[in-house]
């Protein structure tokens, strides 16, 4: 469809069905939509091959740390998504301009890794080409607009979305969509993982494809078990808010590296690649000689870890069975082991500065006896989760913005669409 069309097909409602399945806000949504293809525009010129794409954010329920040693996760898409506007090219580069930053251009002609690209955008998407190729399939030149708000940061997967976007772009335009989801978030995960240099699970990546609410078993962690659970928690009279803590990220990837290496040395000293592996009894009864070998610390994570791997299935049970309390003492235990054990809370590096550990307090101090909190994501700063009953929630979200900052707080609805070409 060429710009112009595409732009009619929008102000004429035509587009709304569509819409209506993936936001609240039609209206909105109508004019995010406009705007990424009039920027589209304005970069590289009226086109007569232009596409949409969306692709989710992601929040974690529960797992915490648990997929990079093969573990079980329980995750959801949210309704808060990266869109783009795409046109092909014949140039053999793909140029990505995303809102605010400067544009990426990737020359198909050499897909090596470049040291100066790791933690850019750039490098994900050369990786993402790299892989995609490499597996034997079509990788073209393509010019592309995007604007996101799952903001950078926030706990939500915005490297995530992004990463598998620029996968669902290529497997949709020049694949016939070949691929199935699962490889699409394995394929991302490469990227993240080898070109962009930050260790990552998959769990992330396979919610932000996925869509809904869904349970991943990563035992066969090249073909991981993926099954969709059907849950509405506001049925239950819920929101789930993730509220940003405004935590300084800078100097923690070496707190983020430290969980799965601590996990690791533990698994291999046990005779293994990853915990997953390990008998449970097997690790308490070396415990003694562990915490010799490899301190407290790496002890008590490894615990945590066998706890959160079986809790991810009573808290999936509790969702299939409607059962709101014993999912939400499911929460409460993750997050208590997450904050005793995996101690993924705050940094210690800075001890004075911890705010999560902050938020986590202010939320059990305004909920009181009805609060379910925990932190979110990768821990040391960041976000955490809370889940707010619908008639608590201005008093909640008002409070947190009015003691931390404003728009700390993003009220989030599970999304039942994954990564998806809308047109």
């Amino acid at each position: 469809m060429n710009t112009t069309t595409l732009i009619n097909y929008l102000e004429h409602d035509s587009f709304n069905d569509q819409l209506e399945k993936l936001y609240d806000n039609i209206k909105d949504a109508k004019d995010r939509y406009l705007d990424c293809i009039k920027f589209h525009e304005q970069t590289y010129g009226l086109k007569d091959d232009l596409a949409l794409f969306s692709t989710p954010g992601r929040t974690e329920i529960c797992g915490n740390h648990t997929d990079h040693q093969h573990g079980r996760v329980l995750a959801a898409s949210i309704n808060l998504d990266i869109i783009a506007a795409v046109s092909p090219n014949q140039d053999n580069i793909i140029r990505v301009l995303s809102k605010g930053h400067t544009i990426d251009e990737i020359n198909l002609s050499n897909l090596t890794m470049v040291d100066s690209e790791k933690n850019k955008s750039a490098s994900l998407i050369r990786g993402i080409a790299f892989k995609m190729r490499d597996l034997g399939l079509t990788v073209s030149g393509f010019d592309a607009y995007t604007t996101s708000d799952v903001l950078g940061g926030s706990g939500l997967s915005s490297s995530a979305a992004f990463e598998v976007l620029i996968a669902t772009i290529i497997n949709s335009m020049f694949n016939q969509d070949k691929l199935p989801m699962v490889e699409i978030a394995k394929i991302s995960q490469f990227a993240e993982r080898e070109y962009f240099g930050k260790p990552s699970g998959l769990m992330d990546q396979t919610a932000c494809a996925y869509g809904g609410c869904v349970f991943i078993d990563f035992k066969h962690n090249n073909a991981p078990k993926i099954t969709s659970i059907n849950f509405d928690l506001a049925l239950h009279g819920y929101k789930l808010v993730i509220v940003n803590t405004g935590g300084n990220h800078a100097d923690l990837t070496d707190d983020y590296a430290s969980v799965p290496h601590d996990m690791k040395v533990v698994a291999n000293h046990l005779g293994a690649e990853v915990l997953r592996e390990v008998e449970h009894s097997t690790f308490l009864e070396q415990i003694p000689n562990l915490r010799t070998l490899f301190g407290d610390k790496a002890i008590l994570r490894t615990a945590h870890f066998f706890n959160e791997n079986n809790r991810v299935v009573t808290c999936a049970e509790a969702l299939k069975s409607n059962d709101i309390t014993a999912f939400f003492n499911c929460e409460k235990e993750s997050g208590k082991s997450s904050f005793e054990f995996l101690q993924n809370v705050y940094s210690n590096k800075n001890p004075n500065e911890q705010s999560v550990s902050i938020a986590l307090c202010l939320t059990e101090q305004i909920l009181g006896s009805d609060c379910v909190c925990r932190v979110h994501g990768g821990g040391f700063a960041g976000t955490i989760q809370a889940y707010v009953k619908i008639e608590e929630l201005d008093n909640y979200v008002s409070f947190m913005e009015r003691t931390l900052f404003e728009g700390c707080c993003y009220v989030l609805n599970i999304r039942p669409f994954g990564s998806i070409r809308l047109l």
